[in-house]
């Protein structure tokens, strides 16, 4: 049985105009229309969107996750297409975590030059950070 689009968005917990938009970048098919012109859609378009959602609080990109179903949705060589995402993925990630470790060593040591006096005006932390250039 399928689903008019407000049950759609329901279900997946998005926007009407989310599905929308999701229709027009080729995330999602457009759905046939039943007799009365309403747009159906399936579970299986549910799922998908499902997925999107799924891949998107995992920091992919729409592009990327565009790409990602053109690998799914293809009969060739899907493997292969699938490795090299995932290797480029992989790398993307690693870069993000050494990022992020960098940044947590710095408020660490920020953290450090804090007084055991917190009612003071003049703060080491902001005085680290306006002195600090670039790196």
């Amino acid at each position: 049985m399928g689903m008019k689009i407000s049950e759609l968005a329901k279900a997946c917990n998005v926007n009407k105009e989310t599905v929308r938009y999701y229709e027009r970048k080729g995330l999602i098919a457009g759905p046939p229309r039943n007799e009365s012109g309403y747009r159906i859609y399936s579970e299986e378009t549910a799922d998908r969107i499902r997925f999107i959602k799924r891949m998107k609080e995992l920091d992919f990109s729409l592009k990327e996750i565009h790409l990602l179903f053109g690998v799914v949705d293809q009969d060739g060589e899907r493997c292969k297409d699938m490795y090299v995402f995932t290797v480029q993925k992989t790398k993307e990630i690693e870069r993000k975590v050494h990022d992020l470790l960098r940044i947590q060593r710095l408020l660490e040591e920020l953290k450090e030059k804090c007084p055991d006096e917190k009612a003071m005006y003049t703060c080491p932390i902001i005085e680290t950070l306006m002195r600090e250039p670039d790196k």
